[in-house]
């Protein structure tokens, strides 16, 4: 009596894992994303891991959950994973005021962001 189930929406060979609502402007977290997209896994990480910017943590755990996505939900070889998408979507936009002179305010945008990661076993 239930529905049927949902077919996948990615292929056999690759995983994904999202992250909603990060804290940074979608502009400043798609240079992080560009950064990463195309690479291998082990790569990809270690840009992360040196890699000067803020929300460079964000990304290296979002990475490291597609990894085990892959890994423990799908079975696939950790060795031969390749990024092969990573797009930042815009979140919701908290908006702030500051009081300017004469009497005037000043608004003052806080933006949101969602990260998307999808990895792609290649054969070596």
């Amino acid at each position: 009596m239930s529905k049927e189930k949902t077919p996948r929406a990615l292929a056999d060979n690759e995983a994904k894992a999202v992250t909603r609502m990060i804290r940074v402007s979608p502009q400043k977290l798609n240079l992080l994303a560009q950064l990463i997209r195309g690479k291998k896994v082990e790569t990809a990480l270690a840009d992360l891991e040196f890699s000067r910017k803020r929300i460079a943590f964000d990304v290296k755990k979002t990475l490291e959950s597609a990894i085990a996505n892959a890994e423990n939900n799908h079975s696939l070889d950790v060795d031969d994973l390749v990024v092969a998408e990573a797009y930042v979507g815009r979140g919701m936009v908290m908006r702030r005021f500051s009081a300017r002179a004469r009497g005037r305010s000043g608004r003052i945008e806080k933006p949101f962001s969602h990260l998307t990661i999808i990895l792609r076993e290649v054969a070596a």
